[in-house]
């Protein structure tokens, strides 16, 4: 009970720090309503709090399966993180933000190539926007890419070598997946796969998605607002890390579905050993 409760207090914890990363590493005249951000933070560190110290799962999924959450973390972390540097280095140029600009800039550079993600990014910023925040854009589209593509390769290893979920010991389906039920109709493999084919698919296009939809509806997005650097951190972020966590998720799913089909061919390859020996 004890672990269970320090573990959802320093979950809590580092949820509250990375709403809060921004406002810390970004000078203060680039924070216009740190009352809000105040608010976002405890808002997550209450939900975090609340799903981690509880005994039953209620929407968290994989809680009790790392390190899959601890890799969506990471990557949120390093996302965050390495966009607020690259924001503040205009504005408070350092050492470390001037070592991340370039290689913000490196990799929006290597990334901006036809039909690329990152150029989606570029090409849905209106004309009337200045050339420094399109390079901004492409910068940080580039670098978060670069660490959505990271976590995902570093889960694909994790089931690969590691094994996981087993790996880690017995894997749950009521508490790890929350909300899919599994007396609802169809076969519960068939849904699984199809559950995590759907979130590769929809993983993989909507970084194309939501650029294209921003170009198309320029009355109801304002893409202007990415000039402001929380604007462009929390947009680009979720730009690259959503995708991401969608495709971790689907990989998930079809992993979990294929050790369910395993274990059914154990049970009925059993029965069979036993009448041949028989």
């Amino acid at each position: 009970m004890f672990a269970r409760i320090t573990g959802a207090a320093f979950r809590g914890i580092l949820v509250a720090m990375l709403f809060a990363m921004p406002t810390l590493i970004l000078p203060a005249s680039a924070t216009q309503s740190p009352e809000i951000i105040l608010f976002v933070a405890l808002l997550g560190s209450a939900l975090a709090i609340s799903e981690y110290a509880s005994s039953f799962p209620s929407f968290v999924e994989f809680r009790n399966a790392p390190p899959i959450n601890r890799m969506r973390f990471a990557a949120a972390a390093a996302a965050v993180g390495s966009l607020s540097l690259l924001a503040a280095h205009p504005l408070a140029p350092t050492g470390l933000t001037a070592l991340v600009a370039r290689l913000g800039g490196w990799l929006g550079g290597q990334l901006d190539f036809a039909y690329s993600p990152v150029q989606m990014t570029v090409l849905m910023m209106p004309p009337q926007v200045p050339e420094t925040v399109v390079l901004m854009v492409r910068d940080a589209a580039g670098l978060v890419s670069a660490i959505a593509a990271i976590a995902i390769i570093v889960f694909a290893l994790a089931i690969r070598v590691g094994h996981w979920p087993v790996g880690s010991g017995a894997f749950n389906v009521w508490v790890n997946l929350p909300l899919f039920d599994p007396t609802t109709g169809g076969d519960v493999v068939q849904r699984l796969q199809r559950d995590g084919r759907i979130n590769i698919a929809g993983g993989v296009l909507l970084p194309f998605a939501m650029p294209a939809a921003a170009k198309l509806a320029p009355g109801l997005v304002d893409l202007g607002l990415l000039a402001a650097p929380h604007m462009l951190i929390w947009v680009i972020s979720a730009w690259a890390l959503v995708p991401a966590s969608m495709i971790m998720r689907g990989m998930a799913m079809l992993r979990i579905a294929g050790l369910i089909a395993q274990k059914r061919r154990a049970a009925y390859a059993a029965p069979e050993e036993v009448l041949q020996t028989a």
